[in-house]
């Protein structure tokens, strides 16, 4: 019973649970292979196993050169980054532009009430479709319909024209919210993950946190039908880059075996014997399939649909989704991130409200500045979130007999606790009692930070605990847009009746209770772990077959 967390006897090797004393994840993936037959790092990772083990095939995106892998995370995640500007970017103009339509501030902030209701609904789809038919179609349709709504919106007259590109928006906005984690699945190994998660993580927050900033003087200075024409402009050059420089990244890889007749020859094989053994592959039988496949060349990898890639029915992928969301630690997920990233998304429709009127009468370019606070304080909590967490993680560990449950993830949801309740509670108060400008604005940079740790914890948890159905998990947390869309549809009117204080009062309760069902996750956590793995029709039903 380590550090509370209840142990359980009925499964021998629990998801989650691995012993850190064995290399990676290596001694339990591939304990069937002779370990001096593995294939491991180059240079400086001479010594690491490589896991998942690539195939011989030059086109298995794990043997893509890492110019090619890096290329594509700067090109998706950039996606992602203008993206996540395009939600909130309005924001700062709320005022003007409602009284523009001759419309209410909260009938104006149901454009994005919209735009994330249809966010949610869609990723039940599009992440189904993308584990059947390939990423890189709908990486091409969501850039596609990005382009064209900004158009849209750009060219909108009306209210109900802007309304109606922002819903549309959201078939574009959909997989950027799932794609880019499972594509960074596709392309690296294990100890090469957690930086570039890191990386799109930073792209994804800053995007948000940013694209208020910059929305503000560009609402200011050139109206705000400008910030579709440069959302425009920007999605154009990366629609032309993921067309042409974003291959399909889904692969269906062999699995590796070792042929019955030389598998007492290659039992005997050691780490000492690893090039030997390299080199004596094709005398002893093919180990890694693939050495024969020819190359893809570059205008073949342009082929917008190249195959299939599971084997189950596409109703049985969407209906996972529903199935996975009721796991404890999703579920947990989805309250603790969708809690987080929805009352985030209320600073966001409010503050033109707030900062535009007394005491502080900020112009639109002002308010746009508001978003500094976050954007700065989003980075300082990516740069010691990500060290923190694998720091509490081994440190645990070692005092576990260098036993590690994915449990230990949890240990950062106490800095997103304080954060948040000072962010929340700071923010309502600071408001109500009209302290300076510096109350607000730095409460709310406080509450974006605590969505840096959040974001790890929670992510790295479920990765951590169900390996395999990453994909699925990371739709059912992203349901927490159905969530957003509730609360962001009356939160204005709800403040107008209430106020600021009374509101954020409530939303930082609420935000305190989700994180205190921490506490019984660790607590049942690896037990529950346990079932779902001993659960023969889950398997059965949550598999690719």
């Amino acid at each position: 019973m380590p550090f509370g967390i209840l142990e359980d006897n009925l499964l021998e090797d629990i998801p989650g649970t691995a012993n850190l004393n064995d290399q990676n994840d290596a001694a339990t993936l591939y304990a069937h292979l002779p370990p001096g037959m593995l294939k491991h790092g180059k240079g400086r990772n001479s010594h690491i196993i490589l896991v998942p083990q690539p195939s011989d095939d030059p086109n298995d995106p794990l043997n893509w050169p890492q110019w090619k892998k890096d290329g594509i995370l700067f090109i998706v995640g950039m996606s992602a980054a203008v993206v996540g500007a395009f939600g909130p970017m309005l924001s700062p103009g709320f005022v003007g532009i409602a009284a523009e339509f001759n419309i209410s501030v909260n009938e104006l902030s149901q454009t994005t009430s919209w735009l994330t209701l249809t966010i949610g609904l869609s990723l039940v789809v599009m992440n189904p479709l993308a584990k059947m038919y390939g990423k890189r179609p709908m990486y091409i349709f969501a850039i596609s319909i990005m382009f064209a709504s900004c158009i849209w919106g750009g060219s909108s007259t009306s209210f109900k024209s802007l309304l109606g590109s922002r819903i549309f928006s959201g078939f574009g906005m959909a997989p950027y919210e799932v794609l880019v984690q499972c594509t960074l699945n596709d392309m690296y190994f294990v100890h090469e993950k957690g930086t570039r998660v890191a990386i799109w993580n930073l792209f994804l927050l800053c995007g948000i946190s940013g694209g208020s900033l910059i929305s503000g003087y560009i609402i200011q200075d050139l109206g705000w039908k400008w910030t579709f024409w440069i959302c425009a402009i920007f999605f154009g050059v990366l629609m032309i880059a993921v067309v042409f420089l974003v291959p399909e990244t889904s692969y269906t890889r062999p699995e590796i075996n070792v042929p019955a007749e030389s598998q007492l020859q290659r039992e005997k094989l050691d780490s000492e014997h690893v090039e030997k053994a390299e080199d004596s592959q094709v005398e002893s039988g093919l180990y890694y399939a693939g050495g024969d496949a020819p190359k893809i060349g570059y205008l073949k990898s342009l082929r917008v649909y190249t195959g299939t890639y599971s084997n189950a029915p596409l109703l049985r992928i969407i209906a996972r989704t529903m199935v996975i969301f009721f796991y404890p630690a999703v579920l947990w997920a989805f309250l603790m991130y969708g809690t987080t990233v929805t009352w985030i998304v209320a600073f966001s429709v409010v503050n033109a409200s707030i900062f535009t009127i007394e005491p502080y009468n900020f112009s639109v370019s002002q308010t746009g500045l508001v978003g500094l606070s976050p954007f700065v304080l989003v980075i300082i909590g990516e740069l010691i979130s990500g060290p923190l967490n694998d720091y509490c993680c081994v440190y645990l560990a070692k005092r576990n007999k260098g036993i590690y449950e994915s449990e230990f993830r949890l240990v950062l949801v106490v800095p997103v606790m304080i954060l948040g309740a000072v962010g929340f509670f700071g923010f309502g108060a600071s408001v109500h009692y009209q302290t300076h400008w510096a109350g607000p604005v730095l409460t709310y940079g406080i509450a974006n930070m605590s969505l840096s740790f959040a974001s790890g914890c929670v992510f790295g948890y479920v990765m951590d605990s169900h390996p395999k159905l990453s994909e699925e998990a990371f739709v059912a947390i992203n349901l927490r847009n159905l969530l957003t869309f509730g609360l962001t549809y009356f939160i204005n009117d709800w403040i107008n009746d209430e106020g600021v204080l009374f509101v954020f009062c409530i939303l930082g309760m609420l935000f305190l209770v989700v994180c205190l069902l921490t506490i019984p996750l660790w607590i049942f956590g690896k037990k529950a772990r346990s079932w779902i793995a001993r659960n023969q029709w889950l398997n059965k039903f949550m598999s690719d077959e």
